[in-house]
């Protein structure tokens, strides 16, 4: 498949509506939803790994494959980005992978968001005797909240090598469509279900005017899970209250992820947001490449390789663009959300588990001079009608706080707002100034009058600020 890199104005989703791929899509959501509901399918491989499935519809000479990638306890990390991880599958520029993620907060109603869900079960397994997925973060295996001391809690499906991909080149993502993950619970078929927390880690956690001062609260929400519903609903909350894990150690505030919640200590109303409907725009909060600045990099603070930058708008028809930094990209993907608000402000968007249908695509450093890749070093998001140009409080904390001895810690002391928003900045002035030519004063005008800015996250360590470019601005 030739590499192609948009010129202003083009659609480059138009050659996607292909009735064979979004055929095996709609194949493997009946797939996955049988294989929740009962018994494993082909499509899902029985649970066990990853599948290959040529495209019925490519012609002579073209290379293209579909992959299909599960989400269980052989599939997925926890809590960590990593250059030296084995790779799940190799797959080719153009190539097509349908994704499974699964939400860490799915613990937090173990009835409808884990049982009867064999990759769900498989992920979350814990017992007094075994764990199945142990490393749950970047930090020490041996830390007293447990191995990986939740220093990075997503459970990312991954890593996905992409051959031909090398430090210098671009890693396009296309997201070409997206399902929510039906709860394998026989009493809520045909229904999927999220988890908002109110955590010790939001925004607003310091700054709470009713009492109890310092609680932490889950709220539980129900979706469609065959989309038809484009909207949620709250269906009960909960105050976290001291949760004794199966290894025996006791977590007095949400501090390391997938914990079970036992019910017997919780008390549930349902009296909540009556007749409020949310809208849904399903998402994947965390995506990204692996950085080369270390072997292992917790998952939560995002950084110029993508990761945890939470913008709501890397849905279905958008496209992400990264830097690639070691050979193959490593990429991985999970956090997914049924739906967030710009700036996460409590903590957690609506964690809901999803899959989605991308297509991988590498674009050569030789061939970005003069394109709007050119120069990239930080995650670009693409929809129909925008550009979009995330800055962060710090460029590369990684690269930037590498004498502290944690950057990650270093990191939490220095964000800001205000660094985030000149990061921006600078990134969108140099954008108008390397890819279209504009001097710095054309840039600054341009930027005035019609670029918005956003506040993607304010609770990732590394707060995050957005710039919004609209297409409709570039001459014709």
């Amino acid at each position: 498949m030739s590499e192609h890199i948009c010129s202003t104005g083009c659609n480059h989703f138009s050659h996607l509506n292909d009735a064979d791929l979004m055929g095996e899509f709609k194949e493997a959501r009946q797939s996955l939803r049988a294989a929740i509901g009962g018994a494993p399918t082909a499509g899902t491989a029985g649970l066990a790994g990853v599948t290959e499935r040529a495209l019925p519809s490519k012609k002579a000479g073209e290379n293209v494959s579909h992959y299909y990638v599960p989400a269980n306890n052989k599939t997925i990390h926890w809590g960590y980005f990593s250059k030296t991880m084995a790779p799940l599958l190799k797959l080719e520029s153009g190539d097509y992978a349908t994704i499974e993620t699964v939400t860490h907060h799915s613990n937090d109603d173990i009835d409808r968001m884990v049982k009867g869900d064999p990759g769900a079960e498989s992920i979350f397994q814990w017992d007094a005797n075994s764990k199945a997925v142990d490393r749950r973060g970047a930090g020490a295996m041996d830390d007293p909240l447990g191995a990986g001391g939740g220093l990075g809690v997503h459970v990312c499906t991954g890593p996905i090598y992409v051959n031909g991909a090398e430090p210098g080149d671009v890693l396009e993502v296309r997201i070409i469509d997206t399902m929510q993950r039906p709860s394998g619970n026989p009493d809520y078929r045909g229904k999927t279900f999220g988890s908002n927390v109110a955590s010790n880690w939001g925004f607003h956690y310091n700054n709470l005017v009713t009492e109890p001062k310092g609680r932490e609260v889950i709220t539980i929400y129900e979706v469609d899970a065959t989309s038809e519903q484009t909207w949620a609903k709250a269906v009960y909350n909960y105050r976290w209250t001291p949760q004794t894990d199966p290894f025996g150690t006791v977590h007095p505030i949400i501090d390391y992820p997938g914990v079970p919640v036992d019910k017997s200590t919780i008390k549930p109303n349902y009296d909540i947001l009556k007749g409020y409907e949310i809208p849904v725009r399903p998402h994947f909060g965390m995506i990204g490449v692996a950085p080369v600045e270390a072997d292992m990099v917790s998952s939560i603070i995002p950084s110029y390789s993508g990761g945890n930058f939470d913008n709501w708008r890397m849905g279905k028809g958008a496209t992400a663009f990264f830097p690639v930094v070691v050979p193959g990209a490593m990429f991985s993907v999970g956090d997914p959300h049924a739906s967030q608000g710009d700036a996460e402000l409590c903590g957690t968007a609506i964690e809901c588990s999803l899959t989605g249908l991308f297509q991988f695509i590498v674009h050569k450093k030789a061939d970005l001079p003069g394109t709007k890749l050119y120069g990239l070093d930080y995650p670009l998001l693409e929809t129909a009608s925008e550009l979009i140009v995330h800055g962060f409080s710090s460029a590369n904390y990684l690269k930037e706080f590498a004498d502290s001895g944690d950057a990650g810690a270093e990191m939490l002391k220095k964000s800001s707002l205000d660094s985030a928003m000149t990061d921006a900045f600078n990134k969108t002035r140099r954008f108008f100034m390397d890819t279209r030519n504009l001097s710095e004063d054309e840039a600054i005008s341009l930027i005035s009058v019609s670029v918005d800015f956003g506040i993607t996250q304010v609770v990732d360590g590394n707060w995050g600020v957005h710039a919004i470019i609209k297409k409709a601005i570039f001459p014709k």
